[in-house]
């Protein structure tokens, strides 16, 4: 039951999926083992929506996108909202305390636009160049493994990583365990494996490398991790998964 109930509020934190009401609501920091599961959820969803367009008809690219536009919806893009904010922030703030207050401003500036562009079309072009050269159940997994072990990294940054601020999601969900952030990366790359054999292993190590980078920056402009940061951070692995996994079917590796 436990169990359940952290899984039921990690849905409801990073989603916009219903997912019911909790009576007593477990910790965030707890419910971190789940990442990668919600993250399987919101991948299968778009998979599902990728593969019933392109039986309809619909071209690979245009399929394509509205595959990755089913993952923005499942989720509310919240994760694209911390990369648009973290750019902004990190590329328009004078020191900490600036960068910070531009990344709590909901108004979006030039460098979270473009931002937000990139993210969408490097992943947009990334799948539609996997479902072109390897079909429409290779994308498929690679929906479904990337969306895993995009999120599974995020445990360990939020147990590895002091909270930037005094408040909010990064501080909400900090003080997570060893323990937990192992079970959500090890779900992460055990999910590549399955899919991709041993290739996959060098993907979650290109994945994991890009989010170590990113926290170490992170640290230095910030001095930690916020909700934010994390968003940015999926995003981050999501492309590098993708630019990945386009050169390894590419290649027929």
């Amino acid at each position: 039951m436990k169990y359940a109930a952290q899984f039921q509020l990690a849905v409801m934190m990073m989603t916009r999926l219903p997912a019911g009401r909790l009576g007593g609501a477990p910790s965030l920091g707890a419910s971190v083992w789940a990442f990668p599961l919600v993250g399987g959820i919101v991948g299968g969803l778009a998979a599902m929506v990728m593969l019933v367009v392109l039986w309809f008809g619909v071209a690979p690219a245009l399929a394509a996108g509205l595959g990755v536009l089913a993952m923005v919806v499942c989720t509310g893009g919240l994760h694209e909202d911390g990369l648009a904010d973290v750019a902004d922030g990190f590329g328009g703030g004078r020191d900490r305390a600036h960068k910070l207050e531009i990344m709590r401003d909901s108004q979006i500036g030039s460098y979270g636009a473009l931002a937000l562009i990139l993210s969408m079309g490097l992943r947009w072009q990334g799948l539609a160049g996997v479902l072109t050269l390897a079909g429409p159940w290779t994308a498929a997994a690679a929906l479904v493994a990337l969306a895993m072990a995009s999120r599974a990294g995020l445990a360990a940054a939020l147990w590895l990583m002091p909270a930037a601020r005094s408040d909010g999601l990064g501080r909400s969900a900090a003080g997570t365990s060893a323990d937990l952030a192992l079970i959500s990366a090890v779900s992460g790359a055990v999910a590549l494996v399955v899919f991709f054999g041993w290739p996959g292993a060098a993907i979650a190590a290109a994945m994991a490398a890009v989010q170590v980078g990113f926290a170490a920056l992170a640290k230095r402009q910030i001095g930690g991790q916020t909700g934010d940061v994390l968003g940015a951070m999926q995003q981050l692995a999501e492309i590098s998964g993708w630019v990945m996994i386009s050169a390894i079917v590419y290649r027929g590796l």
